[in-house]
């Protein structure tokens, strides 16, 4: 037999082992969202979803699973952004430093029903991204890239700043067992929220173990005028950026003509 057969051979194995010896689980999740597509028109205000969904257990069961906890992760449109430092120098404040965050949530909500500490250990949480200080938000360090811990100073002014916009949020008390199997929480949706996609991962916990998970998602989309601006710009940035020119000309000569001294 050949290195690369015995590599290959060597390789189903392990994984024919780790497939039995995996548990099946002895719980699912069912979950619904109450919209899955959010408009945003030009007096959009923020809005709330409501997420619902119960625990369907099986005949094999554990008897001693009868106290869940659930933890629910909202996570919107990645992206690329910035956060400064600033410092008073000769009298003004300037940018003295910045680090960059690479490919974050630009929304990050985490919704339990009770404090994350009394659902699982400090390890089972950070291998869950279980809260926001567990959540990966990679940092470009000079020519480095690195997830710096919860207490790093750029990240704890990266996500106070989009706390304080209601776009990074985390509540321990959202969750609702209606019974010992049937939840509901609240998503709240902020006036800024941006657009695009959003995934939604619901982890079931009990006697602080992992014992199932689920995913579904929702849609936020700009109608009207605003987008078919963004649209022509996205398609046609050429063209929209040749009107967008003209426009500004045309406003300026108006502007002299209104203005003009005799």
């Amino acid at each position: 037999m050949t290195a690369r057969r015995r590599a290959i051979a060597l390789l189903l194995a392990a994984l024919a082992a780790l497939v039995v010896a995996a548990p099946a689980a002895a719980e699912r999740l069912i979950v619904s969202v109450s919209n899955h597509r959010v408009t945003v028109t030009p007096n959009y205000s923020g809005e709330e979803l409501v997420l619902f969904g119960s625990v369907e257990t099986e005949a094999d069961t554990p008897a001693n699973r009868q106290n869940y906890d659930l933890v629910v992760t909202i996570i919107g449109p990645r992206a690329d952004m910035v956060t400064r430092r600033k410092e008073r120098r000769f009298g003004i404040w300037i940018n003295a430093d910045y680090r960059q965050f690479l490919q974050v949530p630009s929304y990050l909500a985490v919704f339990a029903n009770r404090p994350l500490d009394d659902i699982a250990n400090a390890e089972v949480q950070r291998r869950q991204q279980i809260g926001v200080n567990n959540m990966i938000l990679t940092q470009r360090v000079g020519p480095d890239y690195a997830d710096v811990v919860p207490n790093d100073p750029f990240r704890s002014a990266f996500v106070r700043l989009r706390s304080e916009r209601g776009l990074y949020r985390e509540d321990t008390s959202a969750v609702t067992f209606l019974t010992p199997t049937l939840f509901r929480t609240g998503i709240p949706l902020p006036a800024a929220v941006p657009i695009g996609t959003y995934e939604v991962d619901i982890k079931l916990f009990s006697n602080g173990v992992f014992v199932a998970k689920t995913e579904s998602a929702f849609e936020i989309v700009k109608v009207g005028f605003e987008q078919f601006v963004a649209t022509n710009a996205r398609q046609n940035g050429f063209i929209y950026g040749l009107i967008t020119t003209a426009m500004a000309l045309m406003s300026g000569w108006m502007a002299s003509i209104v203005f003009a001294k005799d």
